[in-house]
């Protein structure tokens, strides 16, 4: 089942990937081998870090309009420390760690853009007197501009 993507392209449509995950679809995801087992059962089952890692990696892959089947796929036999990490890379940018930066231009000085990292190679550039210039609309094309390039039928 993989997640369609609304007309814009911006965002997945999946109610799934857009929720947040239930106690429903914690144990749909153990059933399916896309999460470890919890230590224990029933009312006594107990999670760790590394549920919690799984489960991030998921709705952030789910968000990027992969199918379970793929993501459980992608992350069959991956170490603690390189899920971390995955996580991690994937968060950074929308969490503003270091992302963008404000440049001013020497013709107008009121007049700045933002530049916006995406991924190695790839920025977007906004110039900040403009609605685009707003966090979530930055944070929105950056995912957008992700997953266009992470889809397989996209094209130099």
């Amino acid at each position: 089942m993989t997640a369609l993507v609304d007309a814009a392209g911006l965002r997945p449509t999946n109610a799934s990937a857009r929720a947040a995950p239930t106690a429903r679809a914690v144990r749909f995801y153990v059933a399916g081998g896309l999460m470890d087992r919890p230590d224990g059962s029933g009312t006594a089952a107990t999670y760790n870090y590394r549920h919690l890692l799984q489960l991030l990696a998921i709705k952030i892959r789910q968000r990027e309009g992969q199918s379970l089947e793929s993501i459980k796929q992608e992350f069959s036999g991956v170490t603690g420390d390189a899920l971390e990490r995955r996580i991690a890379t994937s968060l950074a940018p929308a969490l503003g760690a270091g992302t963008a930066e404000t440049v001013a231009h020497d013709d107008d000085p009121a007049r700045s853009w933002r530049r916006v990292d995406v991924t190695e190679g790839v920025e977007i550039h906004v110039r900040s007197d403009v609605s685009a210039a707003r966090e979530n609309a930055i944070v929105a094309m950056r995912e957008a501009v992700r997953a266009a390039l992470g889809r397989e039928d996209v094209r130099d």
